[in-house]
């Protein structure tokens, strides 16, 4: 099987795509075991400082030392520049908040998973064209789940997966998947800042755990 296709079986089956950024080193790490211990086995460390790429080579190294079964991916991947570094950091995957075009060559020529941020049809358009299966709604807040259902028909072949504004509470995770996303990403809704700054590993555990198990819920009803 192509790298890229179990990537993307992983993600749904999965559904929720943790992402976050921590300018620590040893938080970084530290989160992401917490993640793992909930039974998130793909996750998305976003490039939003500069430690992000000396803090992703670290985690990269945990993977590969303690959690193998572990997929890693780079988030807020805006320029080639960039998705040249996180590829050769070992990045499984690539997911930007727009239509980054260069990014993609980058992507395609390594042969690896681009995830593109789109919000207009224009751009789902030009990214299916490109050959693109999964797009990452962004923002989700903005665009809402009533988006969802009226874009699906006209793209029945394509993956869709929110990202800003989704929570961890079974209405608004029960409304996206009914309008038919095949999952959610979930940021400062499921790693706060609050938790962050207070180490609160255990309570991240927790929530990622809840969040899974709505999801789970939500789809079985589906």
């Amino acid at each position: 099987m192509d790298k890229r296709t179990e990537i993307l079986s992983v993600i749904t089956t999965q559904s929720l795509m943790p992402l976050y950024f921590a300018a620590d080193e040893t938080v970084s790490v530290d989160v992401l075991k917490a993640l793992y211990s909930a039974g998130c086995r793909v996750i998305e460390y976003t490039n939003r400082g500069k430690e992000a790429l000396l803090n992703f080579k670290k985690l990269r190294s945990v993977c590969d030392n303690e959690m193998k079964d572990m997929l890693l991916g780079a988030g807020t991947i805006k320029d080639a520049n960039a998705a040249e570094k996180f590829v050769d950091a070992g990045a499984d995957f690539l997911i930007s908040p727009g239509l980054a075009e260069d990014v993609f060559d980058i992507a395609y020529s390594n042969k690896i998973l681009w995830v593109p941020g789109c919000m207009t049809a224009t751009e789902i358009i030009k990214a299916e064209k490109f050959g693109i299966q999964l797009i990452k709604l962004f923002p989700g807040n903005i665009l809402g789940p009533s988006y969802v259902s009226a874009i699906k028909d006209i793209f029945p072949d394509l993956l869709f997966m929110p990202t800003g504004g989704v929570e961890v509470e079974k209405e608004n995770l029960q409304n996206w998947f009914s309008a038919g996303v095949c999952a959610v990403g979930m940021g400062s809704k499921l790693i706060t800042k609050q938790i962050l700054e207070n180490k609160e590993y255990a309570k991240i555990t927790s929530l990622a755990k809840e969040a899974l198990m709505i999801i789970k819920d939500v789809k079985s009803k589906k």
